[in-house]
């Protein structure tokens, strides 16, 4: 099994210590930053496979972290914040977040959380991702929903990957239109990202006028939604 890379922020240095020390039998290797800027050059230089993040920060604003985050990643990233609002809760999911603990916690709860979130990303690291009734596994070009196979084109397939990879994530055109059609944008029409999406929901039975999964960001681009 590959080493396990956990990046711990969070400025109270004896929470930081005692997280690590509650996930010391989930991860292998730990990181720990006191400051944003430390933990954007860790995970720069480092794999990592696990964020903690807390919001406040003495260099900036974890939730704003997580949003440059996403535009080059899909870590999972759990937030630690003594804000437990509903509004501040969907902030931090809607920024990208893969999980919202907040403070006081139990050791013992944010272990399991950690653990779902490793499970988790093992599975899509090996193209295998399960979602509700769905079933897809990229690597065998396989799709189903409620047991029935879904027949994708390749097109189709780099869409709904990139969007299960980044579920909760609000992916930009720009950067979907890139992946799938592997930065040959020249020859890519105005709409086809829009006509791509469309063929796609209508083939998982996801309802394009009110979609569950695969929701429109207007004026940015795709998620594909987290239920609560």
């Amino acid at each position: 099994m590959a080493q396990v890379n956990i990046l711990i922020v969070e400025d109270d240095k004896k929470l930081n210590d005692g997280i690590r020390l509650a996930l010391k039998d989930t991860g292998d290797q730990f990181y720990q930053s006191m400051m944003l800027k430390e933990a954007e050059q860790i995970l720069k230089n480092c794999r990592i496979d696990l964020v903690l993040l807390d919001v406040n920060l003495p260099d900036g604003n974890g939730i704003d972290f997580i949003r440059e985050i996403r535009k080059t990643s899909t870590v999972p990233i759990i937030l630690i914040s003594v804000n437990n609002m509903e509004i501040d809760i969907v902030t931090g999911l809607e920024a990208g977040a893969n999980d919202y603990i907040t403070k006081p916690f139990s050791l013992m709860v944010l272990r399991a959380r950690a653990a779902v979130q490793l499970r988790d990303k093992s599975a899509a690291d090996c193209g295998h991702i399960r979602i509700d009734e769905y079933d897809f596994d990229f690597d065998n070009m396989k799709f189903f929903k409620a047991g029935i196979p879904v027949e994708l084109s390749k097109t189709e397939q780099r869409l709904l990957r990139i969007l299960c990879e980044n579920r909760g994530a609000t992916v930009k055109r720009g950067a979907l239109i890139d992946y799938v059609w592997h930065g040959d944008t020249e020859f890519v029409e105005e709409h086809a990202l829009t006509v791509t999406v469309k063929r796609l929901r209508d083939k998982l039975g996801d309802n394009s006028n009110q979609p569950g999964y695969i929701r429109t960001v207007y004026g940015i681009g795709y998620t594909w939604a987290v239920k609560g």
